[in-house]
C-alpha cells in the first residue's frame, strides 16, 4: 500500500470534521453569554451630608485715606494701616495670620452734573489686609478694634474649617454607606444577593463657605452691643456633601 492510500486510510470522514468545528463554534460562542449572565450588577449613587458649625474665618478690611496731596495721602494710609494691624496683634494672632495683600494709590475722579465732566479731587491710597482667625469668639472685638485703629471698610468675613480634609473622608464614608443600602434594597426586590463593589466613582465634595459683608460702622456698632454680638457674627451652620457611584456585583439567592 503507497503512502497515499495510508494517509487517506487514517484521514476522519468530512462530516466528521464539520460536526467537530461546529461543536467547538458553539462552545465558543456560547461560554461568554453564559459568563455575562452571572455577572449582573447595579449601579447606585449615593450621597453623604454632614452638618457642622464652622470653626475659623478669613476677615477682609481696607484703610482708605484721602488728601490733595499723593504723598499725604499714602502717609496717612501707613498709619492708619499700622494702627489697625497692630490691633489685630493685640488680640494674640500670629503675625503668620496677617497678611498685607494689596496697596494702592490712585487719584480720585467726581462727577460733575453742571459741566457734566468729571474732576479730579485729590489722591486716595489704599491698603487691604487678609486675617485668617482660629478663634470665632474673638471676631467682633477683632472688627471693632480694626476699625476704631483705622479701618473703613471690611470687604468680606469667610467662614470655613480648619481641619477640612478629616470631614470631607467622613462624608464620603456615607455616601459609600448610602449607595450600599440603596443597592442591597434594589437587589432584595430583585430575588438578588448584593455582592462586592466592582467600580466606585467620587463624584465630588461640596464644602460651603459662608460669607457675611456689612458696613464697617455696622459692624462696630454689633461688636459694641452685647446682646447683638453673637447672632450678628454667627456662621451658622454649614452643610458638607459627598456624592458617589459604585458598581455592585449581583449574584442569585440561594435557594
Amino acid at each position: 500500500m503507497n503512502a497515499a492510500s495510508k494517509t487517506m486510510r487514517h484521514r476522519p470522514p468530512l462530516n466528521t470534521v464539520l460536526a467537530l468545528a461546529a461543536l467547538c463554534s458553539a462552545i465558543f460562542v456560547t461560554t461568554p453569554a453564559s459568563a455575562q449572565e452571572r455577572a449582573h450588577t447595579v449601579t447606585v449613587s449615593g450621597e453623604g451630608v454632614i452638618k457642622t458649625a464652622p470653626d475659623m474665618a478669613t476677615v477682609w478690611f481696607a484703610v482708605v485715606t484721602h488728601d490733595a496731596l499723593p504723598e499725604r495721602a499714602r502717609a496717612l494710609n501707613a498709619e492708619a494701616s499700622a494702627q489697625a494691624m497692630n490691633a489685630v496683634r493685640a488680640l494674640g494672632i500670629e503675625e503668620k495670620e496677617i497678611r498685607l495683600e494689596g496697596m494702592q494709590l490712585a487719584p480720585r475722579r467726581v462727577y460733575d452734573p453742571d459741566r457734566r465732566v468729571y474732576e479730579q479731587d485729590g489722591f486716595d491710597a489704599t491698603r487691604t489686609v487678609r486675617v485668617t482667625l482660629h478663634d470665632l469668639d474673638l471676631l467682633p472685638e477683632m472688627v471693632a478694634r480694626v476699625v476704631e485703629g483705622g479701618a473703613n471698610q471690611i470687604n468680606n468675613i469667610q467662614y470655613g474649617l480648619d481641619d477640612r480634609s478629616s470631614i470631607e473622608l467622613e462624608v464620603l464614608a456615607r455616601a459609600v454607606e448610602r449607595a450600599r443600602e440603596k443597592a442591597s434594597v434594589m437587589a432584595t426586590h430583585l430575588d438578588r444577593a448584593l455582592g462586592k463593589a466592582i467600580q466606585i466613582t467620587e463624584q465630588g465634595v461640596s464644602v460651603p463657605q459662608p460669607r457675611l459683608r456689612m458696613e464697617a460702622t455696622e459692624m462696630v456698632a454689633m461688636s459694641k452691643d452685647d446682646t447683638g454680638t453673637p447672632d450678628a457674627f454667627s456662621g451658622g451652620e454649614m452643610e458638607v456633601r459627598a456624592s458617589v457611584s459604585v458598581v455592585f456585583l449581583l449574584s442569585d439567592t440561594e435557594e
